[in-house]
């Protein structure tokens, strides 16, 4: 398929962060005390993020819940909602790169029935591309995640604002990420029964060698 209308994301979800007078890993910039363990901290926040692989555009979700398979494809609606209506329209397939985590794999029953349901709703077909185990590394956004960390290493993440405002401050590719905060609760556990699923892989056509790494879903009106 030609690379014209064709969206390629990365996406991925990285290590709760947590908030508080922690020092992560021992070190703490200036001369401020730190925790070296979490002793019970109740504020975390999971942060997911997706970048355009043609424009460098890199959006950070701060979620307050849980990382689930409803947290994810809501940030990749957003991310899409968040689109100018042209490059909407412009848009024939969205291709997006993920590793095969449990909350997002290509046997996971909620997020393929959410993704076929966003296929639906914004009329675009939905490519699925995972990467094998041990080579996640090779997704464009595991290198934002490493900018990130270096940007706030070192400081103290003592409250959501500086979460935040340490995320806002790095840059990819020159520029600053859009940093957002979801307080949307989410369930975990939630699964489809094997009727519903077999609906919903009615819906998936999967490549023949690599059914597990590459799965494409089209909106019902071209299906």
């Amino acid at each position: 398929m030609s690379s014209a209308g064709v969206k390629r994301w990365s996406i991925d979800c990285k290590a709760t962060v947590k908030i508080g007078e922690f020092s992560r890993g021992g070190r703490t910039r200036g001369d401020n005390r730190a925790s070296d363990h979490d002793m019970g901290c109740e504020e975390k926040y999971v942060p997911c993020g997706i970048v355009d692989e043609a424009s460098g555009e890199l959006a950070l979700t701060f979620g307050s819940s849980y990382k689930t398979s409803d947290f994810i494809v809501d940030v990749i609606e957003a991310k899409w909602e968040a689109m100018e209506e042209q490059e909407q329209t412009e848009t024939s397939l969205i291709q997006i790169k993920m590793d095969n985590g449990p909350e997002s794999s290509g046997r996971r029953t909620q997020f393929l029935s959410r993704m076929v349901q966003l296929a639906d709703v914004i009329n675009k077909s939905i490519q699925l591309l995972y990467y094998p185990p041990y080579h996640s590394k090779y997704n464009p956004i595991e290198r934002c995640w490493g900018i990130l960390e270096l940007k706030w290493n070192g400081a103290k993440l003592i409250d959501v604002d500086t979460m935040l405002g340490w995320a806002k401050e790095m840059t990819w590719k020159g520029l600053h990420p859009v940093v957002e905060l979801s307080r949307k609760v989410y369930g975990k556990g939630i699964s489809l029964s094997k009727m519903a699923m077999e609906a919903v892989e009615a819906r998936l056509k999967r490549d023949p060698q690599l059914p597990k790494y590459d799965i494409l879903i089209n909106p019902a009106s071209t299906s």
